[in-house]
């Protein structure tokens, strides 16, 4: 079967997606150069062509897969509607749900971080990005009078640090915690973040 011509950005996003398939399926280390050339029908020179290195190429994925979860989290936050229930949708989005390939993906992503200095930079980036959308939302839930929290910034710290963690727990160690659990647990910090009852996270918004 003859192959559209793609252009080089149309050619780099394919690769990228089947990199990030081919992460999750295999993993960080095992993953090679020739699994991601192999899902696509194409030679390993095509894919080395525009990486150069594995180590580019996997960076390069999680870059990838970072900015699609940020526009995700841009569409949430972005709603017209107030910061609790923007919050609340943020929240259950990233919460773990115990099947997710995108967390598999992440904890992956931070392991290799510790000894790749390029994954390094795109898991801290993510991160910061995140803390920054929570933190911005939350600002305004203050301003606009919905709830107090003396430091939006630390909130949001201490939110996506509960979730990173549940999602280790759900994640790698089966049976740990439920996914109802980890959802309520997550529903009452964020509670807990803005000074409110957890039945005003589900209230209709006036």
């Amino acid at each position: 079967m003859t192959r559209v011509r793609l252009s080089v950005a149309e050619r780099r996003g394919e690769m990228l997606r089947a990199a990030v398939e081919q992460i999750e399926m295999r993993g960080v280390a095992a993953v090679r150069v020739s699994d991601v050339a192999s899902a696509l029908g194409v030679s390993n020179a095509l894919v080395l062509y525009h990486f150069s290195t594995k180590e580019k190429l996997v960076a390069a994925a999680f870059a990838h897969a970072a900015e699609d979860d940020l526009a995700h989290l841009r569409k949430l936050l972005g709603r017209r509607t107030t910061a609790v229930r923007r919050l609340r949708a943020a929240v259950r989005w990233y919460a773990p749900t115990g099947r997710a390939k995108g967390w598999r993906l992440w904890i992956e992503g931070w392991a290799m971080a510790l000894r790749e200095p390029a994954l390094r930079e795109v898991t801290r980036d993510l991160d910061r990005r995140w803390k920054a959308a929570l933190t911005e939302v939350i600002a305004q839930g203050v301003a606009a009078g919905e709830f107090r929290c003396p430091d939006p910034a630390a909130s949001a710290l201490r939110l996506t640090a509960l979730l990173d963690g549940l999602a280790v727990q759900l994640t790698s160690y089966d049976g740990a915690v439920s996914r109802a659990r980890a959802r309520a647990w997550a529903d009452e910090a964020l509670a807990r973040e803005l000074g409110l009852d957890r039945r005003a996270l589900t209230a209709p918004a006036r």
